[in-house]
């Protein structure tokens, strides 16, 4: 834990010497943040790194057997779910439950990012900086810097132009 930065209570937090958190960050209370050591008989060296300055809200839950990054400056509402994982579902392999997880890419989480209330970031996600994801949203592809996107799917709505200073619809296809 960087200096200045604290997690409200109650929160769950498994294996903490995998998971990182930089100055000045806030995490809020019943947060379940987990780089999940291990599962189903499986040992994974997983990672979790947060940035300086990053306010996570209430209810949030990250789980990580690769690694989840979430930049400087970023925001999340409440009830944010990331994860890099995804349970094994072969039907000759036993219960769902007893499959060991599959990693499904790293996710990233550029910098000065905002996630709505109850967005989902599904595994192998890469959000360049300063993205807005609307609320409800569940990404399922990675997005550059400077887009706005939203829906399930989320889908790209607007992208930042500099030239003018303010966030507009991208050309119609």
């Amino acid at each position: 834990m960087g200096k200045g930065s604290y997690i409200r209570r109650p929160y769950t937090l498994l294996f903490p010497e995998f998971l990182s958190v930089g100055k000045d960050t806030s995490i809020h209370s019943n947060s379940y943040i987990t780089p999940l050591k291990e599962y189903a008989g499986i040992t994974y060296k997983p990672e979790i790194k947060i940035g300086d300055g990053v306010y996570i809200g209430r209810y949030s839950y990250f789980v990580a057997i690769d690694s989840i990054t979430i930049g400087d400056g970023c925001v999340f509402s409440e009830y944010v779910y990331i994860t890099d994982n995804a349970h094994g579902l072969h039907p000759d392999h036993g219960p769902i439950m007893k499959q060991p997880l599959e990693s499904k890419g790293p996710v990233h989480i550029g910098r000065n990012c905002f996630l709505g209330y109850r967005v989902t970031i599904m595994p192998g996600v890469t959000l360049g900086e300063h993205c807005v994801v609307g609320a409800g949203s569940i990404v399922t592809k990675s997005f550059l810097a400077y887009s706005m996107v939203a829906g399930i799917p989320a889908r790209l709505i607007k992208t930042f132009d500099p030239s003018k200073n303010s966030w507009v619809a991208p050309p119609k296809s």
